[in-house]
């Protein structure tokens, strides 16, 4: 099955939404891909000061700006998107992935494991890590960024069916790109990691961004890694139907050989 998948790597600007949505509708404009990845809290920024930034990007998950631009891409395109948002819900905010499909649907996660900051502004998420049907009915898992270094993040998607995690990430730590590899070996998953780029500053808080977005396959060979400059869209061709092949030997399988009952 020929499966065109697309990672974005991108510099938002802090605090302006609307110009961020308005450049990412151009960027991605006439692309030709089944799914595209891209970072997590594209539309937004990063390094907030305080909760009242936060709210005041925040924004509901169906019908806000943010879902209502990447419906409309996506039937356009007709590509599937997954990207990361801060959403709005009740009084409660999230740092969240949505995945949105040709059809029109929507489907949500909120980021597990919060990093550093990330704890003063954000509810942990209480999605739980799910899959979801893309375009053409390929299994989807999604995670967001720092829930790369819990092993369990990527098992529990592959054990669920995933056929590719996708994964929206802001990354400052030097270690991901390399812990990716083993994610998609371990689990024999193709994985899309869309991390953003630059240098953000906010009052006395600043982070650099590591970029090196990747595509990594079954084997845990690299596919395609970016470089830790510059704003563009890889996108290539794989066969995710690879992913539902899980043995390593003809006698060993990565799942049916599990002996849970021994692992606590």
């Amino acid at each position: 099955m020929k499966y065109r998948v697309g990672i974005c790597q991108f510099q938002p600007q802090l605090m302006v939404p609307d110009l961020n949505r308005l450049r990412l509708n151009r960027f991605l404009s006439g692309l030709q891909a089944d799914l595209i990845v891209l970072p997590e809290l594209t539309v937004s920024g990063y390094v907030f000061q305080n909760r009242e930034e936060v709210e005041k990007v925040a924004e509901d998950a169906r019908q806000g700006p943010t879902a209502i631009l990447f419906r409309q891409l996506a039937k356009l395109n007709n590509t599937s998107y997954v990207l990361g948002f801060v959403e709005s819900q009740s009084d409660r905010i999230y740092n969240s992935a949505m995945l949105v499909n040709p059809d029109g649907q929507i489907h949500i996660y909120r980021k597990t494991h919060l990093f550093l900051e990330e704890k003063n502004w954000f509810t942990p998420g209480d999605s739980g890590l799910q899959v979801f049907p893309a375009k053409d009915g390929v299994k989807i898992g999604l995670m967001i960024c720092f829930d790369w270094i819990f092993p369990e993040a990527a098992r529990t998607l592959a054990l669920k069916g995933a056929q590719i995690i996708a994964h929206p990430a802001n990354l400052v730590l030097p270690w991901c790109q390399k812990a990716m590899l083993i994610r998609s070996l371990e689990n024999r998953v193709f994985t899309l990691t869309a991390n953003r780029i630059g240098h953000e500053r906010n009052g006395d808080r600043e982070l650099s961004f590591t970029g090196m977005s990747q595509i990594t396959g079954i084997q845990g060979e690299i596919i395609k890694r970016l470089g830790n400059r510059g704003e563009k869209v890889f996108i290539t061709e794989i066969d995710p139907e690879e992913a539902l092949d899980k043995k390593v030997t003809p006698r060993n399988d990565i799942l049916q050989d599990r002996r849970p009952e021994l692992y606590l």
